[in-house]
């Protein structure tokens, strides 16, 4: 099949990307190690490995489970801690990777948040921060930021005070209404909505008769999650004016053009990189030939044209 020229370029909040492919926090690192085996560079953009404010081990072992079509996960948010992600982290991405960058950042408080993101707004290569507001508020109990949108308003203003890049926020799917918490995102001035994070899950060792994750229920992700991210993605991006990153079962590239159709401006691909390490090139390759096959000439006209 002959295949004309194909744009591919995407705009969130005015970084521009090559094209709508990044990596999902948590699924690749911070990159380098995956530019051993291939040109990283291909890639739109990184979100890189959740990041606190202070060097976490993480949770106990074991922290994944299999399941049909997807993983169960229960990492911990395992990082360095930020001093550690500016001083070694970053100057080790910008060897081999020399696209925008997107910043996870997580916490456990308001200002945990706001120290962070305060830190890594500063830095160059960084052009885009990710709130990940899915962490346990340790000063409400216990509950994630992002369950209440009293709490995903109250960090996100406090984040945005002190930050000048674009602020998106990553949202939960284990919420009664998404779209009411992103619109107390928007509300509260952000520039953008990342969705959705992982689902809760759990599995059970027939055998040993207990829960095979040590800490019981962890984050279940894959393929079998990708038409209820496609579901909050359209109800999120009917319902608020910024851009959204889409997240949640993506594999293939027409996986990429059937949530952006739904909303999406850029695609997040997580769980599918810990399958196959070429999940990304390869859905990048085949995107010429599927809008091809779609009659798609560029991919910024198709965000959204779902009724």
């Amino acid at each position: 099949m002959e295949i004309k020229d194909k744009d591919l370029k995407v705009s969130l909040s005015g970084v521009e990307l090559q094209n709508p492919v990044v990596p999902a926090s948590g699924c690749f690192g911070y990159g380098y190690g995956m530019a051993e085996y291939y040109d990283i560079d291909c890639l739109g953009s990184i979100s890189f490995k959740g990041t606190t404010l202070h060097p976490r081990f993480g949770n106990p072992l074991p922290r994944v489970a299999e399941c049909e079509a997807g993983m169960i996960n229960s990492v911990g948010l395992q990082n360095p801690g930020i001093d550690k992600v500016i001083s070694e982290e970053l100057p080790r991405m910008r060897q081999c990777f020399h696209q925008p960058i997107i910043a996870n950042i997580s916490g456990f408080s308001v200002d945990e948040y706001v120290e962070c993101c305060r830190r890594i707004d500063a830095e160059e290569q960084v052009a885009i921060i990710e709130l990940n507001v899915s962490c346990p508020n340790v000063h409400g109990g216990g509950m994630s930021f992002g369950t209440q949108c009293e709490s995903v308003a109250e960090v996100t203003r406090a984040v945005k005070q002190v930050t000048t890049k674009p602020l998106y926020v990553k949202l939960s799917p284990n919420v009664t209404d998404i779209v009411a918490i992103a619109r107390s995102a928007e509300d509260a001035g952000a520039d953008g909505i990342c969705l959705i994070n992982t689902m809760l899950g759990m599995r059970i060792d027939v055998r040993t008769r207990k829960p095979v994750i040590a800490n019981v229920m962890g984050g279940f992700s894959g393929d079998a999650i990708f038409p209820v991210a496609v579901r909050m993605v359209y109800q999120v991006a009917k319902a608020c004016s910024i851009p959204v990153m889409g997240c949640g079962g993506v594999s293939t590239a027409r996986d990429v053009i059937e949530m952006m159709m739904a909303g999406a401006t850029a695609v997040q691909v997580g769980a599918a990189n810990l399958r196959d390490p070429y999940a990304c090139p390869r859905i990048i390759e085949s995107l010429p030939a599927e809008m091809e096959r779609l009659g798609i000439d560029r991919l910024a006209d198709i965000i959204g044209v779902c009724p």
